[in-house]
């Protein structure tokens, strides 16, 4: 950005309070926040006192060598008996941690905390006798299965850091994390069920395994689990690698003994995509990071005994890490565990497993949410959802007419919802309301939890004071955070610290602005900030000035250049299913409509109505390859995307008509 900041355009006036009964009988109130601002490091080690410890810490927090920080230094702790052992030890064994539900109907199986520790003992055993020591690293390549589960806890238990890669990625990439990592054996299945077929995985094990070779990095075993039974082929199986899952860890003995490791052992190490194109491996540690995770989880949802705690991010991205295996599992939950899409083999299936397994608290992703609202109403009003009580959003900032309706239409106008913000670098939720404490207000994080520093700065690291915009930063270490980049201490420094170096800041590469009540709205990348006539907008502002539309179920903003504005506002469109074509008016109905909400400086030179937007499987839209179709330039690499072909669809209908100004 430049030195001007974020101009600060939407506003919003909704407001929804805490339900008087969950405030009433709130994990967390308003006190924590003075507590974590009195004595923060007192706050931190009496949340790390939630967990068992083998051997307690010295010191809290050693920040003696920023940006590179210890927590809970000198104590030690092993995270699967955290997340299974001690529950069964407390005599909750019998206590349900899983409800899985596979995507084939029918497909279902309860797993009790007492069963899971049977489980990850023989996976601990079964990966002991292929040969893996402490410190060496697994790979996980899986499908949401509990056997994926089970083997990062099996894990954890050994003191092998895994390395969890989600499995619709390629096995050029799987190859590249292999490599980067020096991943001594990989875990995987024969396939997992996508939207009613067998999608294959071990091929693509076989492949990366070769390609790594390649690279100089022999991987030493596979173990496979039989999911779908889908034939292997003849050079599908290799007896000097490859081992059956149910031949080694279903006969492996269900005693082990887990042993305690330092605080800052490696628990695991998370890819996420870097700008220089090499996978940036962000290192996570054991006890801060669990106690970051347990806390935060047990806090944001206002976690009770009795809940039914449902997050439907797949665990190769880190949500799936913190909130369904070591955050909630640290906290003794019950979970729903689902393999498949929100819409196999009906439309309806999320809310037929909430009504049946009387979820309680649900966690997803506001992509998921839009595509609901596409869908209308009339899906989710045919099942009853009254057991939800608390709803989460995560993944990217959620566009206020996604609140309100996810809100109003899934949580009946009763259910708080905590729009979390968090990275797979923080490994925590860092920015959310507390829902017996904080009112709501759609489309903003609202302000940073108890023990969190966090701010909204210019190019110099000012403060920009309430109805500005700027830089997001977060002022002061935390529990979770990333220690370092797997095998780059510099590019760790460099990417997250160098910009505002001299204040010790750490920079998440995310804009964001503060309201007017000093309420904090997270506004995306900044790469995605638009320069349009010397003004800086948000692509994310726009995109929920169009999602307000009653026609308009998703939308996706670009700047494009300009002769004229040095950028123009170009809108890529999903009506809802009720509206239909919209109309051959729609297009000037979207723009006028922009002009109304925000300004005529926000108004879109074009608007294209699509079928689909370009997203990864995790649902984040992938603007770049947007702007080169706005800029009529050679589309980008595809190959992270859930459906390359939507591209095409895209390229093929658009207009070069700037519309009237």
């Amino acid at each position: 950005m430049s030195d001007e900041t974020l101009s600060n355009l939407l506003k919003e006036d909704r407001r929804f309070e805490p339900p008087a009964e969950l405030a009433a009988h709130a994990n967390v109130t308003a006190e924590a926040y003075a507590a974590a601002e009195r004595d923060p490091e007192g706050f931190w080690a009496e949340q790390a006192g939630r967990l068992d410890w083998a051997t307690p810490w010295e010191r809290v927090l050693n920040w003696d060598d920023p940006p590179f920080a210890k927590w809970f230094e000198g104590g030690r702790l092993n995270a699967a008996y955290n997340c299974v052992d001690r529950h069964v030890e407390a005599g909750r064994g019998d206590k349900v941690a899983f409800h899985f539900v596979g995507e084939p109907v029918d497909d279902t199986r309860d797993i009790t905390y007492a069963e899971l520790k049977d489980l990850v003992s023989q996976a601990a055993n079964a990966l002991v006798d292929l040969g893996v020591q402490t410190g060496d690293r697994v790979a996980i390549y899986m499908p949401m299965i509990p056997e994926a589960v089970v083997a990062m806890l099996a894990c954890a238990r050994i003191g092998a850091p895994h390395t969890v890669v989600f499995g619709g990625f390629s096995s050029d990439a799987l190859a590249s994390r292999l490599e980067d990592c020096q991943a001594k054996v990989v875990v995987t299945a024969d396939g997992g069920y996508r939207r009613g077929s067998a999608s294959a995985l071990k091929p693509a094990v076989d492949e990366a395994r070769t390609k790594a070779a390649e690279l100089g990095h022999t991987v030493e075993k596979v173990l496979v689990v039989r999911r779908t039974g889908q034939d292997l082929g003849a050079d599908g199986w290799d007896d000097a690698v490859d081992v059956w899952w149910h031949e080694s860890v279903d006969v492996a003995s269900t005693e082990h003994t887990p042993e305690a490791f330092d605080a800052e052992h490696p628990l695991y190490v998370m890819y996420t995509s870097g700008t220089t194109g090499k996978p940036k491996g962000i290192l996570h540690t054991t006890g801060g990071y669990l106690t970051g995770a347990a806390y935060t989880h047990w806090a944001v949802f206002d976690l009770k005994p009795d809940d039914v705690y449902w997050c439907t991010a797949d665990i190769g991205w880190v949500t799936g890490h913190s909130y369904i295996v070591y955050g909630p599992l640290a906290n003794g939950a019950t979970q729903v565990l689902y393999e498949g899409t929100p819409d196999s083999p009906e439309k309806g299936r999320w809310w037929r497993i909430i009504e049946e397994k009387k979820v309680s608290i649900f966690y997803t992703a506001p992509t998921a949410i839009r595509s609901f609202m596409k869908q209308g109403r009339e899906i989710p009003d045919g099942h009853d959802l009254s057991s939800l009580r608390v709803l989460g959003s995560v993944g990217e900032p959620i566009n206020p007419e996604a609140y309100v309706w996810y809100r109003h239409v899934i949580g009946g106008d009763r259910t708080p919802v905590v729009d979390t913000w968090w990275q797979t670098e923080t490994g925590q939720i860092m920015i959310s309301p507390l829902p017996g404490v904080t009112h709501g207000k759609p489309g903003s994080a609202m302000i940073p939890i108890p023990g969190i520093r966090a701010d909204v700065v210019d190019e110099e690291g000012r403060s920009v004071g309430n109805g500005a915009g700027g830089y997001l930063v977060l002022t002061k270490p935390w529990p979770a955070m990333l220690r370092t980049i797997w095998g780059d201490d510099e590019r760790f420094k460099e990417t997250y610290w160098s910009r505002f170096e001299k204040l010790g800041y750490y920079f998440a590469g995310d804009g964001a602005k503060l309201d007017d009540d000093g309420d904090l709205w997270v506004l995306g990348r900044v790469d995605d900030v638009m320069n349009v006539s010397g003004h800086r907008l948000s692509t994310t502002e726009i995109e929920s000035a169009l999602v307000s539309h009653p026609k308009v179920a998703e939308a996706a903003v670009v700047g494009a250049q300009d002769e004229d504005t040095g950028q123009a506002v170009c809108a890529f469109v999903i009506l809802r299913d009720e509206a239909g074509d919209g109309g051959e008016d729609i297009v000037e109905e979207l723009r006028a409509h922009v002009r109304k909400e925000i300004g005529p400086i926000a108004k879109p030179r074009q608007v294209m109505i699509v079928a689909e937007l370009p997203k990864t499987r995790s649902g984040k839209i992938m603007r770049r390859l947007l702007r080169d179709v706005a800029e009529h330039r050679e589309i980008g690499d595809v190959t992270t995307l859930a459906d390359s072909s939507v591209m095409d669809l895209i390229s093929s209908g658009i207009s070069s008509d700037k519309g009237d100004e």
